[in-house]
């Protein structure tokens, strides 16, 4: 969740304006506070501010901290409310050691009341101030790294910390948490996030499960918790196009990454055939195969499921990522895990992969970003090629998902050209949706919708998750009460909670689902509700409509974006920030 960036290299002469560019790169994860710490003649200045990062900057305007060592974190508040003086960096009781953290040590408390007893002194609420101490304890007879390794080694749970002291020497270790190194000549980076490094480097080095990186002015060297011994780290070379990470005349990142998305659905279309045939070859020799995901990329698991049934005639099993491993008892060596995640970094999908590898299983990868940890204990890799997502709400990632569960099922036939067929189609219908009078329709739509307390939206079959997407992203974004239903539960329930002008989308595909659901939106309309129609016809029942192209199988690819679209317009209506919404990160990086 919370974003980290460490710096040691030459004298400069506003390390801080480095620290709070990079910061302002990494705010998506985490947007709480924000802090900076530079080691300025063998002091640390610290500066910390409660909002963005463009908070902290406002407050650091025409000051320049000098320094060849700092480090700096933006917050998604865990433990501790979100203030100043819970914001990181955090340090010791001499103030010659600082730490930034993102995870939760799970333990702090029982860390917290020893160090207590032995004279600590705290400032702050968070479990990230004990690690300081701790450090600060165990440097009374040992050296600086001895210390934070055996420091790191008394934390429980899931853990990446960037500690660095006055001496000018800093340490990063990690459990659970991504934390990755870059080098530049005499500088040294590290971070959290591989995309951020690299637009400085193309030299990345993967931070392991229980590693870290030791680095001072002169020296870099790989570490380990059971070991004393230091290496050379070896280092990879990650390219991504940071060109597609700007906003290019787009007020926001979240209308620019919609309006990406016909081209991601041709990358996929064009690029994939290979990995496609082999993925579709491990579902064939699988014994079982299960999808597991979480929030946006879980919906694109949950359509998946619905694809293989009607495209492939197979039976493939889904759960979130979070309750996946209450069901690892069905695993077995020929099962075979599919794992969706735009970052590869969700803590609770690589829980889910960590069962199956108990099990034996076989593991595959769809995931966005290079280099990932998800990618890296799996067997196999579809990368989605969406291209970096700045904003917190994942869109073309969901749509690249999507797209690649329609190759893959039909490639289970033989059928791979229908379905780049089918892709091809979809992509020209998308680009069709972003014409200037079908805007100017979702903004008249927009209008009416933002001012009211919920908005439901009902499909059936392949469309079934797509009402639960639709929803998520509404909610999402503009924080009014959202919510996707199977069209036939209405009459189990949901039904009491419609009354006169209560708005409902209905999605209505050409498909087996369209007289049902159709059904449904005329059992809504008969209690009040005012339905707007998601379709490629103009049905009676709906009250507004919104024109979508016939695409077959591929139809959740295309019936999302007007969604997508209707959450960005309701949300700028309303006056708030699409791409960074409140209480949300980019990356779920805790459980």
């Amino acid at each position: 969740m919370c974003g980290i960036f460490g710096y040691v290299g030459r004298q400069r002469s506003d390390l801080s304006s480095l620290l709070l560019r990079k910061l302002s790169k990494l705010d998506y994860r985490g947007y709480d506070s924000a802090g900076i710490a530079v080691l300025h003649k063998k002091h640390f200045q610290i500066r910390k501010s409660v909002g963005e990062v463009n908070d902290l900057k406002s407050k650091l305007r025409g000051i320049k901290i000098s320094g060849a060592v700092g480090i700096g974190h933006t917050r998604w508040a865990t433990h501790g409310g979100v203030s100043v003086k819970n914001a990181h960096p955090h340090k010791d009781c001499s103030g010659n050691i600082v730490v930034v953290h993102n995870g939760i040590v799970e333990n702090f408390e029982v860390l917290k009341k020893d160090l207590l007893k032995k004279g600590h002194r705290f400032t702050s609420d968070t479990d990230t101030e004990v690690f300081a101490h701790l450090v600060e304890e165990e440097s009374k007879s040992k050296n600086f790294l001895k210390a934070v390794r055996d420091s790191f080694k008394k934390l429980k749970g899931l853990n990446a910390i960037v500690v660095a002291n006055n001496d000018g020497e800093l340490v990063g270790l990690k459990r659970g948490s991504p934390l990755v190194l870059g080098v530049k000549g005499e500088e040294k980076f590290i971070s959290s996030d591989t995309p951020l490094l690299s637009d400085i480097t193309s030299r990345i080095f993967i931070i392991e499960e229980d590693e870290g990186i030791y680095i001072n002015n002169d020296v870099v060297k790989t570490i380990t918790l059971g070991s004393d011994k230091k290496s050379v780290p070896k280092f990879r070379i990650i390219k991504i196009n940071q060109n597609k990470v700007e906003k290019k005349g787009f007020k926001h990142y979240l209308l620019k990454e919609i309006y990406e998305q016909p081209q991601v659905v041709m990358n996929i279309a064009d690029n994939n055939k290979q990995n496609i045939m082999e993925t579709a070859r491990m579902i064939k020799d699988a014994w079982g195969t299960y999808f597991t995901a979480c929030g946006t990329a879980a919906h694109a698991g949950l359509a998946a499921t619905y694809m293989f049934s009607e495209i492939a005639e197979r039976h493939v099993n889904f759960s979130f990522g979070s309750e996946f491993p209450y069901y690892e008892d069905f695993l077995v060596e020929r099962s075979l895990l599919i794992a969706a995640s735009q970052s590869g970094e969700t803590m609770d999908t690589l829980e889910a992969v960590r069962a199956a590898k108990r099990h034996g299983s076989k593991v595959l990868a769809l995931v966005n970003v290079p280099g990932s940890s998800l990618e890296r204990i799996s067997d196999k890799t579809l990368y989605l090629n969406a291209g970096p997502e700045r904003a917190v709400l994942s869109t073309k990632a969901y749509i690249a998902k999507l797209s690649l569960f329609l190759l893959i099922s039909y490639s289970m036939l033989g059928e791979y050209e229908k379905g780049v067929s089918l892709l091809r189609r979809s992509a020209r219908s998308l680009k069709r949706i972003f014409n200037v009078e079908y805007q100017r329709k979702l903004k008249r739509l927009s209008k009416r919708l933002m001012n009211k307390d919920h908005i439901y939206i009902i499909g059936r079959g392949l469309n079934y998750p797509t009402a639960l997407e639709g929803a998520l992203k509404i909610k999402e974004a503009s924080y009014i009460h959202a919510e996707g239903f199977a069209g036939g539960e209405l009459k189990h329930g949901v039904i009491a909670l419609v009354e006169k002008g209560t708005p409902c989308i209905c999605i209505v595909a050409e498909d087996r689902a369209k007289e049902a659901i159709l059904s449904n939106a005329m059992e809504l309309k008969s209690r009040g509700a005012e339905i707007i129609g998601i379709s490629p016809k103009k049905y009676n029942v709906f009250d507004f409509h919104l024109e979508v192209e016939d695409v077959s199988t591929a139809s959740p690819i295309v019936n999302i974006v007007p969604m997508q679209l209707m959450a960005y317009y309701i949300t700028i209506l309303k006056d708030l920030n699409p791409d960074k919404p409140r209480n949300l990160a980019k990356s779920v990086t805790v459980k």
